[in-house]
Parts: structure tokens; C-alpha cells; sequence
């Protein structure tokens, strides 16, 4: 194994605070990734790796080496690409995750205009309403609606995401329709959990630039958008959910808007990848079209 093979597998562990987990994603036994870091540590002369039987993190010395391996790792991709005729045109495989929804109804349609931008690009995509970590499950980017709880990510704000409160109108048929929160009261909600923690998200309207909640009586809750919408649909209840989601719906009666002037916070959209100095040129590229492809169809 080459210098630049070790400092590969030894950023892997970094990243993956496992020697098994490294081993897993890059393809090699775990005696292989232990022998390269003790290779690397005897070339350096110190220790780079804390080692428990839980966990793996970097030394002071080695949280300073892994800065200098991706520095260096990105340096070598660039020189080796210098002089290929393609080098203009980026390659490989990208891990990306996003929430169910925008995956299904804006990303996976727009993919064949990427694609065929840049065609040696292969997508690995994730759409799940669960929050992944990147660093364990080796996703390259992953988009995040709502307040951010990761730490040591690079984050880049893409905008605001409107949330509107909407109703059957066969439920509005049946109990009316709400002009004000106080009018809640006597209403039904159908209620959402958060898939990672399980906790209930409470009914939230703006009052100037106070943010108010309640709850609401509900006799279904789920944890997942797909139903979210299906059981609004299915007469059970009020619901809030960004405009994309339901923009369909909306215009063809299947879903009315109601308290439009009662409206939640508008929610912020994250892009979210690994703390590293150099992306990669096929990262990057993805990550820029993803903006647009957000900002154009998600955030209007």
C-alpha cells in the first residue's frame, strides 16, 4: 500500500470513528485498515488514533494529520486528472440523502437532466424522513429540513421552506372551517411524530414575529409524509406541510388552504457534508445543481 493508499484508509477511520466501519466501505479486511494505520503511525512517529473498544477518535496530533491527509489526498486527484482528456469532466460515485418527498417529486425527475450533464457521475440516493448520519453510513451530502442538531458538518443554507395549513374538503364539509387557532379547539389534527426521536410536532402559527403552538385533539398520528398526506386527504384531519408538497393537490381541489394568515414558521433547508478542505469536483457539481433544482421548484 502507497503512501497516499494510507492516508486514504487512515481519513476513513476518521471519518468513520471504526476500524470495521472503514473496512467496510472501502472493501478491505479489518486486519488491512489496523496494519495501515500502525504502518502510518511508525512513519510519523506518533500516536494518530485513540483506541477503545467502542470507538476510535484522532489524537490532537492526529486531527492535525487528518487536515493535512485530505490536503493532500485532493492535491494528488488533481494532478493525476492534469493531463486525462476528461479531466473537465467529473466522475464517480456520490452518496446523497434526502427527506422522502423532495426525492420522490423534485430530484428523481430532474435526474436525467444531470445525468446527461455529466454522464460518468453515478448517484447513490437516499430518500428517507429519517435523519442519517454521514459520517457512519458514508453519505457524501444530505439535505436537512427544519433546525440543524449535527455537529462538525458543513452546512449551506439553501432558503426558507413556506409551510401552509390545509384540509380535506370533505372535513371541512363536516366541521367547518377554521378561521383563527382559537377555532382549533373544537377541531381535529392529524398528528406527526418525528421518525428519530417519536416526538409529537405541535400545531405552530406566527403572531408577529412571536412563535406560538397548541395542541390539537387527533386520532391518528404517523410518522412518515407520505401518510401525513394520505390521511389528510382521507378527510382526518387539518395538517401542516410545505407548499411544494401539496401544490397538486391544491390545484385540483383535492386539498384546500385554511388560516392562511396563521401560518408556521417557515422552515430552513440545509445541504449537509463531511467537514473536508477539497470536495470533490463531482461533489461540488451535484451540490450546485441540487441548489438550483431546490431553489427553482421547492423554494417558489
Amino acid at each position: 500500500m502507497d503512501r497516499i493508499d494510507l492516508f486514504r484508509v487512515f481519513a476513513r477511520v476518521v471519518e468513520s470513528s471504526s476500524f470495521t466501519k472503514a473496512a467496510e466501505t472501502l472493501g478491505l479486511p479489518r486486519s488491512t485498515i489496523s496494519a495501515a494505520v500502525q504502518t502510518l503511525e511508525n512513519r510519523v512517529g506518533v500516536r494518530l488514533l485513540h483506541r477503545t473498544t467502542r470507538k476510535v477518535t484522532a489524537t490532537q496530533d492526529g486531527a492535525a494529520f487528518y487536515e493535512r491527509c485530505l490536503r493532500a489526498i485532493a492535491d494528488v486527484e488533481e494532478i493525476e486528472n492534469l493531463f486525462r482528456k476528461d479531466a473537465v469532466r467529473p466522475a464517480g460515485k456520490i452518496r446523497i440523502d434526502v427527506p422522502g418527498r423532495i426525492g420522490r417529486l423534485i430530484i428523481a425527475p430532474a435526474l436525467p437532466e444531470f445525468l446527461a450533464r455529466y454522464p460518468e457521475i453515478e448517484i447513490d440516493l437516499g430518500s428517507t424522513d429519517r435523519t442519517v448520519n454521514l459520517i457512519e453510513e458514508n453519505v457524501d451530502c444530505a439535505l436537512r429540513v427544519g433546525a440543524l442538531t449535527d455537529s462538525g458538518l458543513i452546512a449551506r443554507s439553501i432558503g426558507k421552506l413556506q409551510l401552509i395549513n390545509v384540509a380535506s374538503p370533505a372535513y371541512l364539509a363536516d366541521h367547518g372551517t377554521p378561521q383563527h387557532p382559537d377555532d382549533l379547539a373544537t377541531h381535529w389534527a392529524v398528528n406527526y411524530a418525528s421518525p428519530t426521536s417519536g416526538r409529537v410536532v405541535p400545531w405552530e402559527w406566527l403572531s408577529g414575529s412571536e412563535v406560538r403552538t397548541r395542541s390539537i385533539r387527533a386520532r391518528v398520528t404517523v410518522n412518515n409524509a407520505e401518510t401525513y398526506i394520505a390521511c389528510c386527504l382521507a378527510g382526518l384531519g387539518l395538517i401542516q406541510i410545505p407548499a411544494y408538497d401539496v401544490k397538486k393537490h391544491l390545484a385540483d381541489g383535492a386539498l384546500v388552504e385554511v388560516m392562511p394568515s396563521f401560518r408556521a414558521e417557515p422552515m430552513p433547508m440545509t445541504l449537509l457534508y463531511p467537514h473536508r478542505r477539497h470536495l470533490s469536483h463531482r461533489l461540488r457539481v451535484f451540490v450546485d445543481w441540487m441548489e438550483s433544482i431546490l431553489r427553482r421548484d421547492v423554494l417558489n
